[in-house]
């Protein structure tokens, strides 16, 4: 029936939101950047970073789609610096994170979900890509490690060092007729 004509007055509008819907998620993304960048309560900071991080997540999601991984190297070393910047002013502003937990569990919990997407993109991203996100999973495994002892320091005082050889089976029992 109109066929071409009828396939363009469909497809430039679908095409023209789609652009518009990536800008408008980039500029989300510097929005949410720039107020985190500018806020200095630590608790504030590591609250905003959850929505800083998911922005920052489909972000990578997306340029991880089109196949642009240097992009998604990029994203995710931004991320473990804001996990950094939100660590070190929660630190600062509260350095005990087991009388007060606000800000830590937050950004602990947000920490635990990077470390899952960094995980997942390195299951799919090319081997030359993949130094610098294991250099970034490493880093945010260590600032885990540090929020949790922040808040829960007596509990990594008491715990034991792991063993150095791993514990062997046990016998079978003896099965009697």
């Amino acid at each position: 029936m109109g066929g071409p004509r009828v396939a363009r007055r469909v497809a430039i509008p679908i095409l023209l939101a789609a652009l518009c819907g990536v800008g408008a998620a980039a500029d989300k993304l510097s929005d949410l950047q720039a107020r985190f960048d500018s806020e200095t309560n630590g608790v504030h900071k590591a609250k905003m970073l959850q929505k800083l991080g998911d922005a920052e997540f489909e972000e990578a999601t997306r340029a991880e789609k089109s196949g642009d991984y240097s992009n998604v190297d990029l994203i995710l070393e931004k991320y473990r610096d804001n996990v950094r910047a939100a660590s070190g002013a929660l630190e600062k502003e509260t350095p005990d994170g087991e009388r007060h937990p606000n800000g830590y569990k937050q950004l602990e919990m947000h920490v635990q979900k990077g470390l899952r997407e960094v995980d997942e993109i390195l299951l799919i991203a090319p081997t030359e890509f993949k130094p610098p996100l294991v250099l970034v999973r490493q880093d945010l495994i260590t600032l885990d490690d540090k929020l949790l002892r922040s808040l829960f320091p007596r509990r990594h005082e008491r715990k034991p060092p792991a063993p150095a050889v791993p514990p062997t089976m046990p016998p079978e029992p003896e099965v009697q007729l």
